[in-house]
């Protein structure tokens, strides 16, 4: 079984239902088999080994996907926002293959390249219109095992490694948390990740699998995802913590607004560290809407963990301090998943103790194009750092590499974070590790404050005052803004140098 059989049932169930609205035009599950089948012929006829979007979202995001699939290859959504050096490098490592997009760009990085052909490197508008002309309906859905998507990782510590997916992977996951045609006709999800993240890929085969309207938005501005809420009414949204962050800036004072999306019945977040702060201003101006904390990896096909809609609620409420705490965790693991902390030496951790995350099952791939990552017994080790409550709830510290060595004790940068984040003087804040001659490693931090800086000496007293002299920063650094990737993902390597 592969992930085109996901559309093709669609299509084979409700043929007119419409399935997808980009740039103002519909698509039904119909027209969206044809144009994948279309999109297999041409792809198959180019030679190409991969398929590769260079684009924002559209409607070649899910034809490509499906396409790929039915024509037996991997898909390869590229960062269009990676300088032309990575961009470059990464289009080496892909040729021969078949380009949708930016097809100036592709041409500009790689002039003497096989990807040159004409038939290959195709600007979104001639792809579609490729596809919906070479259509061949009653194609049967593919039967491949191989590999449906292959991602780069955003190489936030190194250079990227290509990251596979095979068709068994994402069907796990796809058949572990949605059922088929369960999603009403009124319903609709609006996404706004870009279509290179995993995120953005779990989005279309989950909606596709429930056969939920899905609303493209092509690049994320508050104002323009605020606008298109309000127009296309959808009841579901995924967001990142830096989307959800400026989408309630932008509605904090402005209750009519706010009040043109009450068609959301539920808005899911991930793919980085969400301020408690934050998510309970969220809460407060969506008080109808469901939230889901939804922690994932691209290596795990997207989602192993979540934290409900209820327990968000119940978390805010509570007075018991254990239940408050649930509001910065990631809830608990999958039915499906298997989830472990461990030390370095590969231990099980008790409830409460900080160590890495390890997990398995058949949704994880932790394969490469390099090499497996999976160790004895199929654990995939996640190179994040965390631990679990009394009650199986997963809390995130940040990244296993991301740990401070001082003097021979693990410091979890991010109890740091938690801590200065709780002054009302400080909008952000990361800690990282810095050379120190006594203790090999010191605790540095920089922030980004609202109003006037709190002194030194007061961020020194209550670090001091709610954790131990040993987390007290030798270093506090005021900028203007923290250096995030797109997703939302803390880039730890430049707040080191902002140290050097």
């Amino acid at each position: 079984m592969d992930i085109s059989l996901f559309l093709k049932m669609a299509a084979d169930a409700e043929p007119d239902r419409i399935g997808l609205t980009c740039d103002g035009r519909n698509w039904s599950y119909a027209a969206l088999w044809s144009a994948a089948t279309g999109a297999a012929a041409e792809i198959t006829k180019s030679g190409a080994e991969h398929v590769a979007l260079l684009d924002t979202s559209s409607e070649a995001a899910p034809i490509a996907l499906i396409g790929a699939a039915l024509a037996g290859i991997p898909y390869c959504p590229l960062n269009y926002r990676l300088a032309d050096a990575d961009l470059a490098a990464l289009l080496q490592r892909i040729e021969p293959a078949y380009i949708i997009g930016d097809t100036a760009r592709v041409l500009k990085l790689a002039p003497s390249s096989t990807l040159h052909h004409i038939d290959k490197v195709l600007t979104r508008e001639d792809f579609v219109k490729r596809a919906e002309a070479a259509a061949d309906p009653e194609r049967e859905a593919g039967e491949g095992e191989g590999i449906a998507v292959q991602l780069f990782t955003s190489g936030t510590t190194a250079a990227p490694k290509a990251a596979i997916l095979r068709h068994s992977n994402l069907v796990s996951y796809i058949l572990g948390t949605v059922d088929f045609a369960s999603a009403d006709p009124s319903e609709a999800a609006l996404v706004s990740v870009p279509p290179y993240h995993i995120a953005g890929i779990a989005a279309l085969l989950s909606s596709i699998y429930a056969m939920r309207r899905i609303i493209l938005l092509p690049s994320f501005e508050p104002k323009t995802w605020i606008e298109l809420a309000a127009t296309e009414q959808p009841t579901n949204a995924f967001v990142v913590p830096t989307m959800l962050s400026r989408i309630v800036e932008s509605l904090r004072d402005r209750a009519d607004e706010a009040a043109k999306l009450s068609s959301l019945r539920a808005i899911a977040y991930g793919g980085g560290r969400m301020p408690v702060e934050l998510i309970a201003l969220a809460l407060e101006l969506f008080p109808q809407t469901g939230f889901t904390n939804a922690y994932g990896l691209t290596e795990t096909s997207s989602t192993i963990a979540l934290l409900g809609p209820e327990e968000h609620r119940a978390a805010l409420s509570s007075a018991d301090p254990g239940v408050k705490a649930r509001l910065g965790s990631v809830g608990k693991p999958l039915p499906t998943i298997e989830l472990e902390i461990r030390d370095e030496d590969g231990k099980v951790l008790p409830a409460g103790v900080a160590g890495e995350i390890y997990v398995r099952g058949d949704q994880v791939s932790g394969e490469y194009r390099e090499r497996s990552a999976l160790i004895a017994g199929g654990w995939f080790p996640t190179r994040d750092a965390g631990y679990l409550d009394e009650e199986g709830y997963l809390f995130l510290s940040g990244r296993a590499d991301d740990v401070i060595v001082r003097g021979g004790e693990n410091i979890s940068p991010g109890e740091i974070e938690d801590v200065l984040l709780s002054h009302p003087g400080i909008a952000d804040a990361a800690a990282v590790g810095v050379p120190s001659t006594e203790w090999g490693e010191a605790v540095a931090v920089a922030i980004t404050v609202k109003g006037e800086a709190p002194t030194d000496a007061e961020l020194k007293t209550l670090i001091r005052d709610r954790l131990r002299s040993s987390r007290v920063p030798e270093k506090i650094l005021v900028v203007e803004a923290l250096p995030y990737n797109e997703m939302g993902k803390l880039l730890r390597r430049e707040v080191r140098r902002l140290f050097q």
